[in-house]
């Protein structure tokens, strides 16, 4: 069962409402986090008096009534479900259900995710119930952000297999042949994409799978969320990125890392040192109690004192440290809180990546990537994984 969630009832009580409603399919990170629930149509729930009831449709009944953590699972069926269905379209039908779903609980007045389905909400207020959008994100951005012990432990696990699918690329790099510049491997040319899809089996041998990683080098490496393409070549930074979900625990894990097969560039070892400077820089600053927007100021300190431009001296900079330094994991891969400008205060439980880079457009870049939780006095590194820049 669902413990009762403080932050959120004292929310509804702020906000004079019954009850937070969520109308989504299982993937949406909101309804499985309140239900512990995962199914690949919609269906409903509702968050009122410290506990969870859910909505779901015949088919998924009995499933839920085991699978998920609800505190109670109702059936469309109890509602009339078929006989509306019988009258009007069935998607209609499936709405006045909810409607009188709430009424069942004495639900008048729910609190509601922004991503609400429209539909959803214009019938609940045609049926009386009053219909307030959540732009606080108290479940997103509050609830969901401070982790437990048992979140703490599935980000972990995934962050692990993270680290294994990291050792075959390096593995690769370091089995890799060079000629004309190229990386060869077994004969043939090593790619972006051979490395990706050898990241990818690794991950399901882990129980992880993604939909995309980076694996980017040469200019490709600084265009942002470049995923990389072609041959990999020698002596130029290779930045892999990864940032799977467990199919299980459905928490995420990221991490990057930069290798360079062969001998860095002077310019290039100066941006990883840069980048080590301003990634350590970060880790000192993180506690409970200091503001994202001071973490992300102490890495912008490094990169400007050596002349790189940032978001803090430029509007839009294509060059130099052009996004900010860090964002929430958990049930997604980007979420609160963050590490950037005007973020706020970080509390224990909350785990964040921190991710300094640097780059230049036409040429490259580095980038340097672990996932930290937020502890009273310091932080937890949740990765163990060397940051040696060459791979021999």
């Amino acid at each position: 069962m669902t413990p009762a969630i403080p932050r959120l009832s004292s929310h509804l009580d702020e906000t004079d409402v019954d009850g937070y409603l969520v109308d989504a399919a299982g993937d949406d990170s909101t309804q499985y986090y309140l239900s512990g629930y995962h199914a690949p149509d919609e269906f409903v729930t509702l968050y009122a008096d410290g506990a969870v009831a859910v909505l779901v449709s015949p088919l998924e009944y009995t499933r839920a009534k085991t699978d998920s953590d609800a505190d109670d699972v109702r059936n469309y069926a109890e509602f009339g479900y078929r006989e509306k269905a019988a009258r009007m379209d069935p998607r209609r039908a499936q709405k006045l259900v909810t409607v009188e779903f709430l009424a069942d609980y004495g639900v008048e007045s729910v609190a509601v995710p922004v991503s609400f389905p429209t539909g959803t909400a214009d019938l609940l207020r045609e049926h009386g119930v009053a219909v307030t959008a959540d732009f606080d994100y108290v479940v997103a951005d509050e609830v969901r952000a401070v982790k437990s012990d048992r979140e703490l432990e599935h980000v972990r696990q995934t962050q692990q297999a993270n680290e294994v699918a990291l050792a075959e690329v390096e593995g690769l790099l370091e089995r890799a042949s060079v000629a004309d510049g190229v990386l060869h491997l077994d004969g043939d040319v090593l790619t972006s994409e051979r490395v990706r899809r050898r990241i990818e089996r690794t991950l399901l041998e882990e129980d992880c799978a993604m939909d995309q990683c980076i694996v980017a080098s040469g200019p490709s490496a600084a265009r942002a969320h470049d995923s990389g393409s072609g041959p990999l070549e020698a002596d130029v930074p290779i930045v892999v990125d990864v940032f799977p979900r467990h199919k299980e625990t459905r928490y995420f894990g990221d991490v990057t890392r930069t290798f360079v097969k062969g001998e860095p560039t002077d310019q290039v070892e100066e941006w990883y040192d840069r980048t080590v400077e301003a990634y350590e820089a970060a880790l000192d600053a993180i506690e409970a109690g200091v503001s994202g927007a001071a973490v992300n100021d102490a890495v912008c300190d490094v990169f400007e004192d050596a002349g790189y431009p940032t978001l803090r001296t430029h509007d839009s900079p294509e060059d130099g440290f052009f996004h900010s330094t860090g964002h929430g994991v958990g049930l997604d891969v980007h979420e609160a809180p963050y590490l950037a400008e005007n973020a706020g205060d970080l509390e224990a439980g909350h785990v964040v990546t921190v991710e300094p880079g640097l780059y230049e457009q036409g040429t490259g870049g580095v980038r340097l990537e672990d996932l930290v939780v937020v502890t009273e006095d310091g932080y937890e590194n949740l990765t163990d994984y060397p940051r040696d820049l060459r791979v021999v």
